[in-house]
């Protein structure tokens, strides 16, 4: 903190034991714990926004990668964090559906944490490999139902975004498919290139490549708009299926109880963070749709995310994990 004390000295003087600990928020560096490794598109979005982060608040960010465990570790770590509003949580989509896939969490979702932004949208792109003989999100939708139980497609496993958006496709549209969890995205794109599978769900940085060289053919897109990455795919709102929209998005926390006054310098720091042209132009180059929103935008994604995801699970048979 900078004290302006050149314009404020006699002020200072009188007033200097009455002002004794009360200082603005942060006086520190600040942490943002990210439940994810190195490199993935959460990580790599977060280490975007971060210097733009830390120039408006004045102090350094520190990335905490908390990967694996399905974010269990780094969403309980900062849930029992001290509400002091120096810890962050950049988390992504599976902060909303982990409570389909395990019978007991360590942490609530909505009582937990206070929701401090809504960074970015994530859509995933639908891409099939070019011997399957679909030019539509709409023709593979026919082909599916023509031949239930055939088709394919990839996942970086049970519960993952690519997995969940996959089937709330194949719930929306009726359809019966055959997954194949893989360890990565890498995995299930050299197989999908391969023609070992039919179709993926991907993130655009994991399929860019693959579709400008022609070696998968690009489909849809999962967001309701065009993605600026690939403004010439259409949506499969408009394509198929109206009004579809499943995101893996990226949004800030901090633990219950946070003053209000850290959650609002927070997110002033995060939304001018994101409106940086610069900031924005980085985002979409990866697949990012970048927002910047209010708490409370943040919080009502967040229970909108929650309904969905809870209402799949009532049609959808997941692997339960205690």
């Amino acid at each position: 903190m900078v004290l302006r004390r050149a314009a404020l000295a006699p002020a200072a003087l009188v007033f200097a034991g009455s002002v004794t600990g009360a200082h603005a928020f942060p006086e520190r560096p600040l942490r943002a714990v990210i439940p994810y490794g190195v490199g993935g598109s959460a990580d790599v979005l977060a280490r975007i926004i971060a210097p733009g982060i830390s120039a408006n608040l004045g102090q350094s960010l520190v990335i905490d990668n908390r990967g694996g465990g399905a974010g269990l570790p780094a969403f309980t770590l900062v849930a029992k964090a001290q509400a002091d509003g120096y810890t962050l949580l950049i988390s992504a989509s599976n902060l909303a559906s982990n409570p389909i896939l395990f019978r007991k969490l360590p942490y609530d979702a909505e009582k937990d944490f206070a929701p401090v932004s809504l960074i970015a949208v994530v859509p995933a792109v639908l891409v099939v490999h070019p011997s399957v003989a679909v030019k539509s999100a709409n023709d593979l939708i026919a082909l599916a139902r023509a031949k239930p139980g055939v088709l394919n497609y990839g996942s970086v496993g049970n519960g993952s975004g690519n997995h969940l958006v996959t089937e709330m496709f194949a719930n929306a549209a009726g359809l019966q498919l055959s997954h194949v969890p893989y360890k990565s995205a890498g995995a299930f794109m050299t197989d999908l290139m391969s023609g070992r599978l039919n179709f993926v769900f991907a993130t655009i940085p994991a399929a860019y490549g693959a579709i400008t060289s022609g070696r998968v053919r690009a489909l849809a897109v999962s967001s309701l708009k065009r993605s600026s990455t690939l403004p010439d795919i259409p949506t499969i709102a408009e394509s198929a299926l109206p009004g579809f929209e499943v995101n893996t998005w990226l949004g800030a926390f901090v633990p219950h109880g946070t003053p209000a006054s850290a959650i609002n310098r927070l997110n002033g720091a995060i939304v001018d963070a994101v409106q940086k042209p610069e900031v924005r132009e980085r985002m979409k180059t990866v697949g990012g749709e970048p927002v910047g929103s209010s708490p409370a935008h943040m919080a009502t994604y967040l229970k909108a995310e929650l309904t969905r995801w809870s209402k799949l699970a009532k049609t959808v048979k997941f692997e339960v994990s205690n």
